[in-house]
């Protein structure tokens, strides 16, 4: 078998195709390559527990005058306002070490987001530059023993004692433990506690008003536990070392009036009430909106250490050799077997894909935080786009990371090159800043109820004729803004199954029609709960598979989307068509890898599914040359790539 060769002028395509990839975050993401091209931000497995989260908190430290932590904050309360930068630069640690990055997310993500977003004037001047500058460190007491996705049921609970002005927490049971906490093991001196606020003014009967969120000193500066809370050590896991984890318990914990952050709601001294959302679960669901940049932060890193993988698994490919041809005593580079390009090249489109679909993503989030005023719509939408992208996403990097050792043989499994760490470590992002499968969900009952309110009161005809047209109207609202997608679709009116596959319009009418199909099979299905000789909770447990079906759908469209965006927005005519050939690979592996659902529903014939497969192999072998390129292009820092399987890199 013959070697191939790389094109002309790799240095120039790589450079443009990084240039794409980084988008507007360029100039970010250059600094971070700068600053974290320190083959001592390596996690070092050898590392005792303790040792590894002194370890990841001396970084932090480190990290602070590069002014990491304070894009993340306004410029009245000490930062710069950039929120964008922010993800950008937490994203850029997953290149490093993951536990740095989650270490850090906690720190100035979710501690410190809880005090900027849900805080008011006096918490932010108290928290915000200290939390900053790690003067305060502080944890993210959300997640208890028996509640996680659902954090309304939270049972942790803060009653409000008008005779001495306090807030009283307790834990009630074992199941309203804190558990999981980053932070909460060791270094954590302050909590963000979520607990049901109890309260009730003159005259009223103490109730309850729903989760709030409350800052509570939970220990003292030589890192004893204050009175009342115990906390506890979550001990090993299976990944992130350099995160303490722990649990938090409160028994009779008094914090006073002013540790409730107020924003959204407040009590008088007097126990009264108030709110400026009359409504519970609307009031709740803003509180939680404005925490979504730690489901954002998941997301990019997800995808930064599937690049990172990639970028191993194909770098050794390409030095890698086994066995020889009858034609030649030489030995082939594993990258030249097909069946070795179909395991690296569609993962390292689909991260194309995802890169570019999270650069959206993040440009979104930066707009709506820094809108002078709250567009709840806008808002909404971001929310559903986060916990898709955060699905899809570190699905990917779960699945890319162990093909990527797999790849790797022997060496793939040995500490010193980095893919099992990668891989013990990225396993739980499919787990917190919410579960996958219920991420999954909630894009998909966004969906459905877009349009709820249409069809309330209809008879059977009605709804008929309404769903019919209610899932393209959907996924047609949902891209009105892309007009490039628009003209793509309006310049390609032919069948399906009579067009080239090629064809992005094609390609495009495949995505959309799976999603069109499913929304309005999974509408009909839901359609039963109206019935009064139906149980609402069994017809929609009975039809969950089909809608965790809608919602992947929904965001591999999206994805889709962005990638066909940021083409068009490339300057440089050699990476377009680079980036051209690898929308092809994502969209070809993609309907392979969904095959079964085409045939089955007959969106595409046997002929087609056999000429998915041949072209999945066909683009394999013409971006085999550039296998080199397509993983460097994603600007990885040479330090973070040590190996000793590829000892020259």
């Amino acid at each position: 078998m013959e070697t191939r060769t790389a094109p002309a002028d790799p240095e120039v395509l790589t450079s443009n195709l990084r240039v794409a990839l980084d988008g507007r975050f360029g100039p970010i993401r250059d600094a971070a390559r700068e600053y974290l091209n320190r083959a001592d931000l390596l996690p070092e497995p050898s590392l005792t527990l303790e040792e590894a989260r002194a370890r990841s908190l001396r970084i932090m430290r480190e990290l602070v005058p590069h002014g990491l932590p304070h894009a993340g904050f306004r410029k009245e309360h000490g930062g710069t306002g950039d929120v964008g930068a922010a993800i950008v630069g937490i994203e850029m640690l997953g290149y490093a070490d993951l536990s740095l990055m989650v270490k850090a997310g906690v720190q100035w993500g979710l501690f410190g987001g809880a005090i900027e977003n849900l805080g008011t004037a006096a918490h932010h001047e108290q928290y915000v530059v200290p939390l900053i500058n790690l003067d305060v460190l502080g944890c993210f007491g959300m997640t208890e023993t028996g509640h996680g996705s659902n954090v309304q049921a939270l049972q942790t609970i803060a009653t409000y004692d008008s005779q001495t002005g306090d807030f009283v927490l307790n834990s009630v049971g074992s199941l309203a433990r804190k558990d999981y906490i980053g932070g909460a093991a060791e270094h954590a001196t302050v909590a963000a506690v979520f607990a049901q606020l109890v309260t009730g003014g003159p005259g009223e009967e103490a109730t309850g008003r729903g989760v709030h969120c409350f800052v509570v000193p939970i220990r003292s500066a030589d890192g004893k536990d204050l009175p009342g809370i115990t906390t506890s050590d979550c001990g090993y896991k299976g990944g992130l070392a350099g995160v303490d984890n722990g649990r938090i318990v409160f028994d009779n914990v008094r914090v006073p009036r002013a540790n409730l952050l107020n924003r959204y709601a407040d009590v008088a001294q007097d126990g009264s009430y108030s709110s400026p959302i009359e409504n519970e679960n609307k009031r709740f669901f803003t509180m939680l909106g404005t925490l979504i940049r730690g489901r954002v932060s998941v997301a990019a890193t997800s995808g930064a250490a599937a690049r990172k993988a990639l970028t191993i698994a194909s770098r050794y490919a390409l030095v890698r050799k086994q066995f020889d041809t009858p034609d030649s005593d030489d030995e082939v580079i594993i990258a030249d077997y097909l069946v070795h390009q179909r395991k690296l090249l569609p993962l390292i489109a689909r991260s194309y894909a995802l890169a570019f679909a999270q650069n959206e993503l993040t440009e979104e989030l930066h707009e709506v935080q820094t809108a002078d005023e709250v567009d709840a719509d806008r808002q909404r939408q971001l929310e559903s786009a986060a916990a898709g992208l955060k699905a899809m996403t570190s699905w990917h990097a779960q699945h890319a990371i162990t093909v990527c050792r797999e790849a790797c043989g022997g060496a793939g499994y040995l500490d010193a090159n980095q893919l099992t760490i990668l891989r013990r470590d990225i396993d739980v992002f499919t787990t917190f800043e919410g579960d996958n499968t219920v991420l999954t969900q909630l894009v998909a009952k966004e969906l459905l109820s877009a349009y709820a309110e249409d069809v309330r009161g209809l008879n059977a005809v009605g709804w008929t004729r309404f769903i019919a047209g209610m899932a393209r109207d959907v996924i047609l609202e949902r891209s009105a803004a892309r007009q490039v997608i628009q003209t793509i679709l309006d310049s390609s009116d032919e069948d399906v199954e009579e067009s080239d596959l090629s064809n992005r319009g094609t390609q495009l009418r495949l995505l959309r029609n799976r999603e069109d199909h499913l929304l309005r099979t999974a509408a009909t299905r839901m359609q039963r709960a109206q019935s009064d000789d139906e149980d609402p909770f069994e017809v929609f447990n009975s039809a969950q598979d089909h809608i965790l079906k809608v919602g992947s759908a929904h965001t591999e469209r999206v994805v889709l989307e962005a990638f066909i965006e940021a083409i068009d927005s490339c300057d440089s005519k050699s990476a377009q068509e680079l980036l051209e050939k690898l929308c092809d690979l994502f969209v070809y592996s993609a309907l392979e890898a969904d095959l079964s659902w085409f045939l089955m529903h007959r969106h595409v014939s046997t002929e087609r599914a056999k000429a998915i497969r041949r072209g999945v192999n066909q683009l394999c072998e013409e971006l085999r040359p550039h296998l080199r390129t397509l993983v460097d292009a994603f600007g990885i820092p040479e330090a973070l790539l040590a190996t000793e399987m590829i000892p020259d890199n």
